[in-house]
């Protein structure tokens, strides 16, 4: 390795710079105190401590380089995950999750292909693009991928590990044309008419009105209704994620950003149906008696016996509703949008 090395002095005290390339050729350079002082005719120390810093060096160095080396000779996907576990602590729980099912996708396509980091090439992604598309994925979902892909590798980049992101080198999925689809006033009544008595009429209402996400729906308790003051505060979210490989409810006691914390007046149409709907919570206590899941006492959407409603449950639940009430299909996070 071509290892140059000089003398500097700064704050009075001798530095040796080594100077040298890394694996991808780029010019770095490392300080190295020597703690002997420029004054009292020490140059000639000086000097003999610089060969000896060189000669220790390069052996330092040649461990230096090679672990960059080592990294970018794993196999893409092997780095793909280290990057995520290695990223998981500045995102949150449900995030992470959603990155991690890219990942596995991503592992099982590339697992035998042996593509190593730094031989990985523009036309390797686009190949895996190009197969997602015909799997039948979206290319919003496709642009979810690439998202996750170009985040990896740009970090690779940052770290040295790699030259360029081939990433960015490659035509970027293409959003699918968005067309707003909502219930009108009429179908909104119609929905609240045909939903009396069914698992989501709460749901249903308190989405529409206050056009509230699933996961926020499902994280409101009976202590976010004032129903002196006739307020009502977002503050709750219940999410589901992966953990070890089994679906887990998690109840989070934080919305998404401040935006998202805020205070509602609650209408008059709403506080009748949540005081039946509590109602209807104490009649089932009773019938269950002991059976009865006391766990998630607080909050509103609960089953006949007690348990919260998964966020999966709502989507499914609700599209199973609309076909047997014969209604229009749309999307659970669209009924919100005519009221807001």
């Amino acid at each position: 390795m071509n290892i140059t090395a000089n003398l500097f002095v700064k704050h009075g005290l001798y530095y040796v710079i080594l100077g040298y390339r890394n694996h991808l050729n780029k010019r770095l350079q490392k300080w190295i105190p020597t703690g002997i002082p420029e004054k009292g005719n020490n140059k000639r120390l000086a000097n003999q401590k610089l060969e000896e810093v060189k000669q220790n060096y390069k052996k330092y160095l040649s461990i230096d380089v090679s672990s960059e080396n080592e990294e970018s000779e794993k196999y893409f996907e092997d780095y793909f995950r280290e990057w995520l576990e290695s990223y998981k602590n500045k995102i949150e729980e449900n995030t992470y999750n959603s990155y991690k099912l890219v990942i596995n996708k991503t592992y099982e396509y590339f697992t035998g292909k042996k593509i190593k980091l730094k031989n990985l090439k523009p036309i390797h992604i686009q190949k895996y693009y190009d197969y997602l598309f015909e799997k039948g994925l979206t290319g919003n979902t496709v642009l979810h991928y690439h998202a996750n892909i170009r985040k990896a590798l740009d970090s690779a980049m940052k770290l040295d590990i790699i030259p360029s992101n081939p990433a960015d080198k490659i035509e970027r999925p293409k959003k699918n044309q968005y067309i707003a689809d909502f219930y009108t006033l009429d179908e909104l009544n119609t929905l609240f008419a045909k939903s009396k008595g069914d698992p989501l009429e709460i749901v249903i209402l308190l989405a529409s009105f206050y056009g509230l996400r699933r996961s926020e729906v499902l994280g409101l308790k009976w202590s976010a209704f004032d129903f002196i003051n006739n307020t009502i505060t977002i503050k709750h979210k219940v999410i589901e994620t992966i953990v070890d490989d089994k679906r887990t409810i998690l109840l989070k006691d934080k919305t998404k950003n401040k935006s998202s914390y805020r205070s509602l007046p609650l209408m008059p149409e709403i506080k009748d149906a949540l005081l039946l709907h509590k109602k209807r919570i104490e009649h089932n206590k009773k019938l269950c008696g002991n059976s009865y899941i006391t766990d998630y006492k607080d909050y509103i959407c609960v089953n006949d016996i007690g348990k919260i409603f998964r966020p999966e449950y709502i989507t499914d639940h609700f599209s199973l509703l609309l076909k047997k009430q014969k209604l229009r299909h749309i999307c659970f996070h669209r009924i919100t949008t005519f009221m807001c």
